[in-house]
């Protein structure tokens, strides 16, 4: 054997991980738990980047517990979507430096986890201003609402939707960007103790109309709109009688789009408004609705442009990662809270 030996350059590793892991599916709370993964090579063309937050969404509640149609291989680290800051990058790679602020694909598990190093069309960088818990939370349900809003009818300013589940982030979103393109908004809620406090808030953020469920159970439906013309489009996420209300309002010829259905209940229409108002139900499901990557991207620049000027806001709560279990109780409705649970790493 020569006694002269060859050297190779050391692999760069990632620091090791914090991450919320599970093994098999089934009840999230049980199943899930926070340990230390070891660190990975980083290879010429990774991109490194320490997580800074990301959001406890309920497509991924529903992903650990093995009833969404395209469950990951396990073990997994659980989460879908969030940002991070590049903490180092391989020798091939031009495009990222170290501190550049990046969102990750979205739909891919493995955000729920401190170090994370993938290929760099992984990534996406955006604006260094950007507050992280609008960047960590922006590439689903934001995008969601521009999308429907642009994707099922043609709007111009005048026009009207009609949305439940309005005080969620996609409701949220959806009646400031109709806001922004001179539309109308209708917008359902459902009947608690708080229900004035609601609506003020959702007239504030550029509601025109909010109502109760309790206060549509009358006869002629549309008398309550006033000056406000009949919606065209109407979005549905929580389904039952939520739904049938949503398609109440619609003007002749107009569409419902189901994204969502929280009360598990079934979406029925009348006959007669299949047949005399001639109503089209629509489905949408943002991982499958395909886009190029690009224009996707191009999508979220705008909506964190909104949001750098105050155009664009919603409520979230923060909670440390090291309480992750008392954040994920949250999400799933324990302890009161109703704001969605974004995760700081």
């Amino acid at each position: 054997m020569s006694s002269q030996q060859s050297h190779f350059p050391a692999a760069t590793m990632s620091p090791p991980s914090m991450a919320a892991v599970y093994d098999k599916f089934g009840p999230i709370d049980t199943v899930i738990r926070l340990t230390e993964i070891p660190p990975v090579e980083i290879s010429e063309k990774d991109v490194c980047v320490k997580m800074l937050a990301a959001p406890i969404n309920p497509a991924d509640i529903n992903r650990i517990e093995g009833v969404y149609p395209n469950g990951p291989a396990l073990p997994a680290v659980g989460g879908g979507e969030g940002v991070g800051e590049v903490h180092s990058v391989g020798s091939a790679v031009k495009a990222f430096s170290p501190g550049d602020l990046v969102i990750r694909s979205p739909f891919v598990p493995g955000a729920w986890q401190t170090y994370i190093a993938e290929e760099e069309g992984f990534w996406h960088k955006i604006h260094k201003n950007t507050p992280v818990e609008f960047a960590a939370t922006v590439s689903v349900n934001p995008v969601s609402a521009l999308r429907m809003l642009n994707e099922f009818v043609t709007l111009k300013p005048g026009d009207s939707i009609v949305q439940n589940g309005a005080t969620s982030i996609v409701g949220q979103c959806v009646i400031q960007l109709a806001r922004l393109n001179g539309i109308h908004s209708i917008n359902i809620i459902r009947d608690k103790p708080e229900s004035d406090e609601v609506k003020e808030k959702l007239i504030k953020l550029g509601a025109d109309k909010v109502f109760t469920e309790s206060e549509l159970d009358v006869q002629r439906i549309k008398t309550l709109l006033g000056d406000t013309p009949q919606p065209i489009l109407g979005l549905n996420c929580v389904g039952g009688n939520a739904a049938t209300l949503v398609v109440k309002f619609l003007k002749q010829g107009g569409t419902m789009v189901t994204y969502g259905g929280m009360s598990k209940e079934p979406v029925t229409v009348s006959t007669s408004n299949f047949i005399f108002k001639d109503i089209t139900l629509k489905g949408f499901w943002l991982q499958e609705w395909k886009l190029d990557k690009t224009i996707y991207r191009d999508w979220i620049d705008y909506l964190l442009d909104l949001t750098r000027a105050g155009l664009l806001k919603y409520e979230f709560e923060t909670v440390s990662f090291e309480d992750f279990h008392t954040a994920l109780e949250k999400a799933m409705g324990k302890h009161g809270s109703q704001k969605k649970q974004v995760l700081i790493f």
